[in-house]
């Protein structure tokens, strides 16, 4: 009896090896996308449903760091944070920005979630540099020129701004060009730059115009300052005119090459 042909023999061979590679290798990625898929909306569900809809990731409690003139009751009330929501959808950009438009004293503050229940309110005040008397009260002045709130009692070793521009010649011009508003932010740079032991007593910064600011000290004494440029050579200059004429009442830097001082 005659064995199989040769091309019997090729289709039993083909027969008995399984679908070709190029097919088992889809029927595999097939399956794993499947298991993929199955364990994604297994997992995601309950992870949806513990963030969104459980009660064990929720706002319950807000805490506040860092203030020092506002009280953290004043700071919570103004933040408005809501309070039983899910804490991952709490909006901590309008948090910020609420509490910046309500507490103008407040210069930046990090708000952050605090899993699992709590929001922290990390609050950084405005500091003054200078006060300006307003009627019986006063507006302090930051470092940025801002006037950010109104106070009825003067804080301690803050100098008072003056600004005592006439309404004409070069001082009316000054004012003109360059506003008040900058008048104010040439003064705060001029009382960032003096010498600490001078800053104890100065009480008076006044302004005439862009290049006339001028200080007055405690018992008396003045200092001529000038613009606010070169304010670190002036500063250098006039510590070392007050210690070389320490009886003299009247100094003069505002050519700080050039310092002069009188009076006695």
């Amino acid at each position: 009896m005659a064995g199989p042909t040769t091309a019997e023999r090729g289709e039993r061979q083909q027969e008995s090896s399984g679908p070709p590679p190029v097919r088992r290798l889809r029927v595999r990625r097939l399956r794993v996308i499947v298991i993929l898929a199955l364990a994604l909306v297994f997992l995601g569900i309950p992870t949806l449903w513990l963030f969104y809809g459980s009660n064990w990731l929720r706002a319950e409690r807000v805490t506040v760091s860092g203030t020092r003139v506002l009280t953290p009751a004043q700071v919570r009330e103004a933040a408005d944070v809501p309070l039983g929501e899910p804490l991952i959808s709490v909006d901590t950009e309008g948090i910020e920005a609420r509490l910046r438009r309500k507490l103008p004293r407040i210069d930046a503050v990090d708000v952050v979630r605090s899993w699992p229940h709590g929001i922290g309110l990390k609050v950084t005040e405005r500091t003054p540099v200078l006060i300006v008397q307003k009627g019986g009260k006063f507006v302090e002045v930051d470092d940025e020129g801002v006037r950010f709130a109104t106070v009825s009692r003067a804080p301690k070793g803050v100098p008072v701004l003056e600004l005592t521009t006439s309404r004409s010649g070069s001082a009316a011009a000054s004012l003109r060009r360059f506003g008040e508003g900058r008048l104010v932010r040439e003064a705060v740079r001029v009382a960032g730059r003096i010498p600490d032991a001078v800053a104890r007593d100065t009480r008076v910064v006044k302004v005439r115009s862009y290049d006339d600011i001028s200080l007055e000290l405690s018992g008396g004494r003045t200092v001529v300052w000038g613009s606010s440029e070169k304010s670190g050579q002036k500063a250098r200059a006039l510590t070392a005119l007050m210690k070389a004429a320490q009886g003299a009442r009247h100094f003069d830097v505002s050519v700080p090459t050039a310092p002069a001082s009188a009076g006695s």
